[in-house]
């Protein structure tokens, strides 16, 4: 499976910017699907996931009400739309593809990951 995220990019504080992850290979139906975060310093950590179906979605407490994660299964993209960004959501976004959705631990394919800055 190959993932390719896109709409990273400079934001203020309280923006809102949606991020894109194109999937590609077989069977990429098959996989949850999850964004990842890496602040400057910090280890990666978990921002949110969504099952196969799309039925099931699944976030981090600090993103809770202020970012959704959505997939469209006709095109093998996934979205992650932020809203009322923070200084604290500064990081490289990473797409992954998971073999559940309810265990960030699975996650077994990657993307190179997409840039979000928010300055205060």
């Amino acid at each position: 499976v190959q993932l390719v995220e896109s709409g990273g990019g400079l934001v203020q504080t309280g923006d809102s910017l949606r991020l894109s992850c194109s999937a590609s290979g077989r069977p990429v139906p098959s996989y949850a699907m999850g964004w990842f975060r890496q602040a400057p310093g910090k280890e990666r950590e978990f921002v949110a996931t969504i099952t196969w179906t799309g039925g099931g979605t699944y976030y981090a407490d600090s993103v809770k009400g202020r970012f959704t994660i959505s997939r469209d299964a006709m095109s093998s993209t996934v979205y992650l739309q932020m809203n009322n960004l923070k200084a604290e959501d500064t990081g490289v976004y990473y797409c992954s593809a998971l073999r559940r959705a309810s265990d960030p631990q699975s996650a077994v394919h990657w993307g190179q990951g997409t840039l979000v800055t928010v300055s205060s």
